[in-house]
């Protein structure tokens, strides 16, 4: 029988990222200027440190990672792969369901995995300070505490609706030592901005992004760190399935479907890219594999946005990507999966998905609660709200196993613990949750206000 949790060796953990831009077959478009043009790399040095931007820009297959990040990686990696069992039999699938617990790090989610790196190189560069942005707090959460690990202070601008939903989150970063405001805020010319539109605006992560771009491009001493989206933050993620990989080599399985949250596509692209490698290289047991992101139906980014270059904040302080988005301009209903609200993509995700190596499915609120309910009473672990959406699909796919008799083998990425988001379930629980479905034209007023940049 399949070990129901199959562990690796601390020299297990990988020493080399897997960048995914090395075996696309026509490269990522660039990233531009508001003149259209592509922007050069130096024009990023305001916000970004050397070694972040080399990786940001790399085409190279595989990247070191630092003995220094390695270690500590070490505190909690590599992390479990587990069967779960206990869901299949409530089930009754006979699929074999798999699932990489990424909530077992000090943060209690996926998020170290990038900020220990950017963290390391920021200290390695002569960064004084970092500040960012945070949606759900699992990303400032864990830039707070991988500044700690290398002696950083940090400032995290906090989606002011999250700020107020999630305040022990808050609480774990301030632990850590980093500094928390609600955005927006009165500190800078973007909060400023969007304040006197709406005194009672509940954020975005576009406006929080703008706000701390906006104080690390005034300051030679602070850097900009980012949770998601960019190229090298899907790199450092690649961890998580590069581990993987290893993991079913030991029990001699393979996934058919792996499903994955996806916001900004970090989690998505760490579980994903390392499989998705393997379908690249034509090996015959990823011939049929699928990955597919899961996103909620009131942030359709993936399965309504528009594949279009766009800015990655609110005030236009950020290089304009090509990727699927809903429009800068959106503001997203305040639903509890606070890490799966942004209104765009990554780029790298985006452009897979748009020549079809990758799948999206949007699953509403409600429903993805359920999923976690269910998860949590067969497995044991409360899981975070983003979490359930992959919980969703990987549940629904084992009911179709079930219906037609396929024993697939199913991998879901269980991204975070839900330890900070019990209100959330609470809510649930109490029948008070509700589904937002984004209005089609209120996306597409959103989506009027496009630059009118690249094609």
């Amino acid at each position: 029988m399949t070990p129901l949790r199959i562990n690796l060796e601390a020299e297990d953990i990988p020493i080399r990222w897997y960048n995914v831009v090395a075996d696309m077959a026509t490269p990522p478009p660039p990233p531009l200027g508001s003149d259209g043009k592509p922007i050069a790399p130096e024009a990023m040095m305001a916000i970004f440190p050397g070694p972040i931007l080399e990786q940001e820009m790399s085409a190279q297959r595989w990247i070191a990672i630092p003995e220094q990040v390695r270690q500590v990686y070490a505190q909690w990696r590599p992390s479990p792969l587990c069967r779960a069992l206990r869901l299949e039999q409530m089930l009754g699938t006979p699929a074999k369901i798999f699932y990489k617990y990424e909530g077992v790090s000090p943060a209690g989610s996926h998020k170290p995995n990038s900020a220990v790196p950017q963290a390391y190189y920021n200290k390695l560069a002569g960064t004084k300070r970092l500040t960012t942005e945070t949606g759900a707090g699992q990303w400032g959460s864990s830039i707070a505490y991988a500044g700690q690990m290398f002696g950083l202070p940090v400032r995290v601008y906090m989606v002011k609706v999250s700020y107020q939903q999630k305040p022990f989150r808050r609480s774990m970063m301030q632990t850590w030592g980093a500094e928390v405001f609600a955005s927006p805020t009165d500190r800078t010319q973007a909060g400023r901005n969007v304040l006197a539109r709406d005194p009672k605006s509940p954020g975005s992560l576009g406006i929080a992004i703008s706000e701390a771009v906006e104080e690390a491009a005034a300051d030679p001493d602070v850097c900009y760190t980012l949770g998601s989206v960019l190229n090298h933050v899907l790199l450092h993620q690649t961890v998580i399935g590069l581990e993987a990989k290893k993991q079913f080599e030991k029990i001699g399985l393979y996934p058919d479907v792996i499903y994955g949250p996806c916001g900004g596509g970090s989690s998505f692209g760490g579980i994903a890219f390392p499989f998705l490698a393997d379908k690249f290289a034509g090996e015959k047991r990823a011939a049929n594999l699928r990955c597919v992101a899961v996103e909620p139906t009131s942030c359709p980014t993936l399965t309504q946005g528009a594949y279009a270059y766009d800015y990655g904040d609110a005030s236009g302080y950020t290089p304009i990507m090509k990727m699927y988005t809903l429009g800068h301009d959106f503001v997203p209903p305040g639903i509890h999966a606070g890490g799966l609200r942004y209104h765009g993509d990554s780029p790298l995700v985006s452009k897979l998905l748009h020549e079809k190596h990758l799948e999206a499915l949007a699953v509403p609120q409600v429903a993805t609660f359920a999923a976690g309910v269910d998860f949590a009473r067969a497995e044991g672990i409360v899981p975070a709200p983003e979490s359930c959406h992959a919980i969703r699909a990987a549940i629904d796919e084992a009911l179709r196993c079930k219906q037609s008799g396929q024993p697939r083998t199913i991998l879901f990425n269980l991204t975070g613990h839900g330890h900070f988001d019990m209100a959330s379930f609470d809510k649930y629980l109490s029948g008070q949750l509700e589904d937002y479905a984004y209005p089609r034209e209120a996306i597409e007023q959103s989506l009027a206000g496009l630059p009118k940049v690249g094609s």
